[in-house]
């Protein structure tokens, strides 16, 4: 009798360690995709300064820059597709097509002196610099985060519990085909 009730205590330890090692190991995923989606809310308020900030630049610039209508049409677009998009990767797209277009927009403002003399231009694009600065160091936190996250769920024994529970990786913020080449500018 006492030895039937030693194995029943150590099959409900066993059982026990292993239930609280399942708990452990579903918090530590929950915690690490929680911080993912906390560091992208980061991402996404830094995007919006630059959204917020973009009309104001583009209206401050336009007078001075009548035939560069083009430009101004990819900036909007870029914003209606930022402001249309829905998931992590439509706003990562969206992101990196509007900052081409801005990048382009710098580039074209080079071309205007009485632009950089503007205390308004001046202004505007010391803020957006600012806050491209932010959207960068947000970016990176994000992808270090979205890195331990991977790495959590995709080792053993976690990528088991993982994939059971339904836990994903995620993508990572990367820079658009544009940004590997250097816009030109020409005086």
């Amino acid at each position: 009798m006492k030895s039937s009730f030693k194995i029943l205590i150590a099959i409900a330890l066993v059982i026990g360690l292993m239930v609280m090692s399942f708990i452990g190991t579903y918090n530590s995923l929950v915690s690490k995709a929680e911080e993912v989606d906390s560091q992208w809310a980061n991402v996404e308020s830094k995007l919006q300064r630059r959204y917020d900030l973009i009309p104001n630049l583009v209206e401050t610039v336009k007078g001075s820059m009548k035939q560069e209508q083009e430009i101004f049409g990819q900036i909007a677009e870029a914003r209606a597709k930022m402001a249309g998009a829905k998931t992590t990767e439509e706003k990562v797209l969206a992101s990196n097509q509007l900052e081409g277009a801005l990048g382009r927009l710098l580039v074209v403002m080079e071309n205007y002196p009485e632009l950089k003399s503007n205390q308004n231009v001046s202004k505007l694009m010391d803020e957006l610099s600012g806050t491209e600065n932010r959207i960068s160091v947000e970016r990176d936190r994000y992808n270090a985060v979205v890195r331990d996250y991977n790495k959590k769920i995709r080792s053993f024994p976690n990528n088991l519990m993982a994939r059971a529970m339904g836990f994903e990786t995620r993508n990572y913020f990367e820079a658009s085909k544009e940004a590997q080449t250097a816009p030109k500018v020409n005086f």
